[in-house]
């Protein structure tokens, strides 16, 4: 054993619960996703458990994501949806006969039959589901902020604390136990951040490169050893074997046999023939259905069709060639690094993705971790799989304070703070101080106020815990970052200005003491995410 990989996917959404719409075209992010990423990971991971495979992945589930996971509602809504598609598929393999894409239509109804045995037989728990690999000892599952806030762009200690705390108590009641480690939203750092990581009980946090890179005292074996700050240790992205999956020119999922994302059979149907498959609406949006291979740098109306078997071949060879270049990278890490010089140290490539690349975007991305695994565990004794827990409890680390950094365009914070988005974090801050006073105002018997409890028999309680989900949605990553890249403009910006206004409302509501029950109600029915929310975490 030269050294380790350490594969760790990012699995998150931005919280699309509307229950007050019979439909909603953001709530389709989530179906997606579960269709395509999720449900096939489990799969992929249950077969290599089933197999006697012996491995080792890190998942970051994020709150929101399990909390609308484990929603009944949006439990139902999936259900239908994945009906639907099986309806559709069906149709697609009559239609197809006797044209080159009747194979891959075919795949398309095998593939979606599969994805809703998979949802019935885990009870339509997909958040048990993975758990049950965790207790199995196959994978660590880890948190993320409560609502992917981004932490450097928070204004007090307090905002921080509550992103973590709150996500550290989710994952307790989801999972059973308290997470040992964190994804930080969007891998961004600031020094300082990790004293909130510590007192929430965290052992590790991922960090992009340069985090590591330009910390200080210099590191002496770069990305290749956790850094420890504060008791807490940092996780470097490896550049190389990032390249390899993300770039968009040496990427593997550019290969031309590599189904084409960007044709789908939404926008290529017949109107009154897909109609019945869209939303209430009828806007022509992707349904999931795609005929074409990349094929090469040709307009899409000239995509080739897509074949399933080529696609495959393609996958065993990128796995085997992934897997040659790691070996190849950690020998020369240790020929050119300090860690050969210490017999308590190995070679660690973090390899961090988002979890939407495999299957969302590289529709063959979740058989590629399959095949990749497989080869390790029984091709080579080079490199072994490793969360980083495990390496921590076996293996020495550097002692350096990483830098600011993210892994954002440019690295830092331009993504989410820009003259397209700027404008909101005078109100994000104003709510975080607003959010402290609160919590200190009513901290119980002793505090400046009665305990909520002994005022208003719970209401005050209730609208502090409300006002504290507001917050927490409010400064969500995803409504910035979509601001930024010009998707979904309209729908971040109503719902940054929603929760803000929700909060604000609290807010003057308990300052006052007339907490609007009726309201109060109705829009806890509708942001119900947290259950076991607690506002006193702002104090």
């Amino acid at each position: 054993m030269n050294g380790y990989l350490s594969l760790i996917l990012h699995a998150h959404l931005p919280y699309v619960r509307h229950p007050e719409y019979p439909d909603f075209m953001e709530e389709d992010w989530l179906f997606e996703a579960i269709t395509e990423v999720y449900l096939p990971l489990f799969d992929v991971f249950e077969r290599l458990h089933n197999e006697n495979i012996s491995f080792r992945l890190t998942i970051n589930l994020s709150p929101t994501l399990c909390e609308m996971l484990t929603d009944d509602l949006l439990k139902e809504r999936y259900t239908n949806h994945l009906n639907r598609l099986v309806e559709l598929a069906e149709k697609e393999t009559i239609r197809t006969k006797d044209t080159p894409f009747n194979n891959t239509a075919l795949m398309y109804r095998n593939r979606f039959y599969r994805v809703r045995d998979l949802y019935n037989n885990c009870q339509r728990n997909i958040v048990c589901a993975f758990r049950k690999l965790q207790d199995a000892g196959r994978l660590e599952i880890i948190t993320c902020g409560a609502t992917h806030g981004f932490l450097p762009l928070m204004a007090t200690p307090q905002a921080v604390r509550g992103q973590v705390q709150t996500a550290v108590n989710n994952y307790k009641k989801h999972f059973g136990r308290p997470p040992r480690g964190i994804w930080l939203p969007e891998c961004a750092y600031k020094p300082g951040d990790e004293i909130e990581l510590k007192k929430a009980g965290l052992q590790f946090f991922i960090i992009d490169s340069h985090g590591i890179e330009y910390a200080q005292p210099a590191p002496a074996a770069g990305v290749y050893l956790p850094m420890v700050v504060n008791g807490v240790a940092a996780f470097g992205r490896d550049p190389e074997s990032s390249r390899q999956v993300w770039s968009a020119k040496e990427g593997y999922p550019g290969d031309m046999d590599y189904r084409e994302f960007y044709r789908d059979l939404g926008y290529d149907a017949d109107y009154n023939y897909i109609k019945p498959y869209l939303h209430s609406d009828g806007v022509r949006r992707n349904v999931g259905i795609k005929y074409q291979r990349i094929t090469g740098q040709v307009p899409l109306h000239l995509k080739e069709p897509y074949n399933y078997h080529n696609a495959l071949n393609k996958v065993d060879s990128h796995a085997g060639n992934f897997m040659f270049n790691r070996q190849q990278q950690i020998r020369y890490i240790l020929g050119q690094s300090a860690i050969h010089n210490s017999q308590f140290a190995m070679p660690i490539v973090v390899a961090p993705y988002d979890a939407e690349l495999f299957g969302h975007w590289w529709f063959e991305g979740p058989e590629f971790l399959y095949a990749l695994i497989k080869k390790i565990a029984t091709q080579q004794s080079e490199i072994g799989l490793i969360t980083p827990s495990e390496y921590l409890s076996k293996h020495q680390s550097q002692i350096g304070q990483p830098t600011l950094s993210s892994w954002g365009d440019k690295g830092y914070a331009e993504v989410w703070l820009n003259g397209k988005n700027d404008w909101i974090y005078r109100h994000l801050h104003k709510a975080e101080e607003r959010m402290i006073e609160l919590a200190r105002s009513y901290q119980g018997s002793g505090g400046a106020e009665r305990s909520p409890d002994e005022r208003r028999g719970g209401t005050v309680k209730d609208a502090l815990n409300q006002a504290a989900r507001e917050l927490l949605l409010a400064q969500s990553s995803d409504w910035p970052f979509l601001m930024t890249t010009g998707h979904s403009i309209s729908y971040a910006q109503k719902r940054l200005k929603t929760h803000l206004t929700r909060f604000n409302q609290l807010y003057d509501q308990i300052k006052n003491n007339r907490v609007n029950e009726e309201h109060l109600n109705r829009i806890t029915a509708e942001d119900n995410i947290f259950s076991e929310i607690d506002y006193k975490v702002y104090q």
